[in-house]
């Protein structure tokens, strides 16, 4: 699996789902973690290089917004993409008393080993 730099503040417990070659697109693989976040938990900005991004809500509600774009709340079943070299500004639960959960895929070349770069603060 490939390497999460994880900032010492993360507050949401980040594990390994699965990691795919893609069998149609040579040298791209499939990679996907989950993000259990705690009641008002909240990420530090971050990037993902040359990855593109799926996020889903699994449960709870997610408060997300990407480079300059629209903050937005979404709610469990509901997702949103992130082209590659984004900067994602804002990731947190959107609920100070639920626990909140996501999944996260990422498309990108197989030796891609840094998916996740959180900002130096």
């Amino acid at each position: 699996m490939p390497h999460m730099h994880m900032a010492p503040m993360a507050p949401a417990n980040i594990s390994p789902a699965f990691q795919t070659a893609i069998a149609n697109v040579p040298g791209k693989a499939m990679t996907a973690i989950v993000g259990d976040y705690m009641p008002g938990g909240v990420s530090p900005s971050h990037r993902h290089g040359q990855a593109f991004v799926v996020g889903y809500v699994l449960q709870g509600e997610i408060r997300s917004k990407v480079d300059d774009g629209e903050e937005r709340v979404y709610h469990a079943g509901e997702s949103w993409t992130e082209a590659p070299y984004v900067h994602h500004m804002v990731s947190e639960n959107a609920s100070k008393t639920k626990p909140a959960k996501l999944l996260a895929i990422f498309v990108a070349d197989d030796n891609d080993k840094d998916l996740v770069t959180w900002d130096k603060k």
